[in-house]
C-alpha cells in the first residue's frame, strides 16, 4: 500500500524495471502485456523517465494490450497512443515486438469481432510448445481496475465475463464510453505468469474489497484476473481504505 496515486506509480514502475531485468536475465527476453487509464499510463510515465529503465534491454521486451478502444489509429485516447506517447516513443523498442490491437480504421472495418479475432491469432501463434491456454504465457500482465470492479474491457455482467475459450472478443454496447472495444478474456489474462493489479482512488476502494474478499468473477470480473504463479495488488492508499486488516498484506 502506497501513500499517494503518485506514488504507487514511481513504485510500480520502479517494481516492472526490476522484475523484467530479472526475467530477461534468466530468459533473454521478457513479455508485458499494458494497461490503459490514468494510473496504468502514469506508471508508463514514470518509467520512461527513471534512470533505472536503462537497464532493460527494450529490444528484447515483446508487447502487447490488454484491451483497446475501437477508434481509429493515433486516436488520442486509445490506449496504444497514449503507451506511445507515455513510454515506447522514448525508449527502444523493437517495432517488430509491439503488437497493438485494430482500429477502426485498419483492414476490419468497423467489426470489432473481425479485428479481435485478428488479435487472437496473433497471440495463438506466439504461443509456445508448452503454452497449454488461450494465449502464451505472458510473463506480467497489468491491469488496472474500474469502479464497478471491470478489467481491461470485462465488465461485469457483459457477454465478455461469460468467454470461456476464446482469448479475445470484441465488445459492444460498453457502460464506459466509447462504446466499442476489444479485450483479452479472463481466461487469457489467466495465462499471465503475474497478473499486476493496480488502483488508486477512493472510488476504486469499494471494488479492490469485494474482489479480495472473494466475489465471483461475473459480478467483480477483477476476482477473475489471476495469476498462474502470482497475483500482485498495488493499491494507494485511498484504494486500500475498505480493506479489513487480515487482507491488507496481500
Amino acid at each position: 500500500m502506497h501513500a499517494s496515486a503518485e506514488v504507487l506509480a514511481a513504485a510500480t514502475a520502479a517494481r516492472l524495471v526490476t522484475r523484467i531485468v530479472d526475467i530477461q536475465t534468466a530468459s533473454g527476453s521478457a513479455s508485458l502485456v499494458l494497461t490503459g487509464g490514468r494510473i496504468g499510463t502514469a506508471v508508463l510515465h514514470e518509467l520512461a523517465n527513471t534512470q533505472a529503465a536503462t537497464a532493460v534491454d527494450w529490444r528484447r521486451l515483446n508487447i502487447y494490450w490488454g484491451d483497446e478502444r475501437f477508434l481509429p489509429s493515433g486516436h488520442p485516447e486509445r490506449n496504444e497512443t497514449q503507451a506511445r506517447r507515455a513510454l515506447l516513443d522514448h525508449v527502444g523498442v523493437d517495432p517488430a515486438q509491439v503488437y497493438p490491437m485494430g482500429a477502426s480504421d485498419g483492414p476490419w472495418g468497423d467489426d470489432p469481432d473481425a479485428a479481435a479475432h485478428s488479435y487472437e491469432e496473433l497471440l495463438l501463434s506466439r504461443r509456445r510448445p508448452e503454452d497449454r491456454g488461450p494465449a502464451p504465457s505472458f510473463d506480467i500482465c497489468c491491469l488496472g481496475i474500474g469502479e464497478d470492479g471491470h478489467v481491461a474491457s470485462v465488465f461485469p455482467g457483459s457477454p465478455a465475463v461469460y468467454e470461456t475459450e476464446r482469448a479475445v472478443t470484441g465488445v459492444r454496447g460498453s457502460p464506459k464510453p466509447p462504446p466499442t472495444r476489444i479485450t483479452m478474456t479472463l481466461p487469457a489474462i489467466r495465462c499471465a505468469a503475474e497478473v499486476w493489479l493496480i488502483a488508486s482512488g477512493t472510488e476504486k476502494a469499494a471494488a479492490v474489497t469485494m474482489a479480495l474478499r472473494g466475489a465471483g468473477e461475473v459480478q467483480m470480473p477483477a476476482a477473475g484476473a489471476t495469476g498462474r504463479r502470482r497475483t500482485l495488488w498495488l493499491l494507494d492508499r485511498a484504494a486500500a481504505a475498505k480493506l479489513p486488516t487480515e487482507l491488507l498484506g496481500r
